[in-house]
């Protein structure tokens, strides 16, 4: 798990914790699950950046031996 998903459900527990004290509809509450969207928008961020891999360099990834993931050098 990244640290960043890490802090996501420290977070989100922490604002579990404050809104079963101080109430759903208190300021606090929002605020606290301001934080976690916040942090979820990050790591949508974060993900939406990172080069996505094909199906066949994932399936390369798990089975490196098979003949279709061969690289011959020139």
């Amino acid at each position: 798990m990244s640290n960043i998903e890490k802090q996501i459900d420290k977070e989100r527990q922490e604002a579990r914790e404050v809104c079963s004290s101080e109430g759903a509809t208190s300021s606090e509450c929002a605020a606290a699950w301001d934080v976690v969207e916040e942090l979820q928008a990050e790591a949508a961020h974060q993900r939406e950046n990172q080069p996505q891999k094909t199906s066949l360099e994932k399936y390369c990834d798990d089975n490196p031996e098979a003949a279709e993931c061969r690289i011959y050098e020139d």
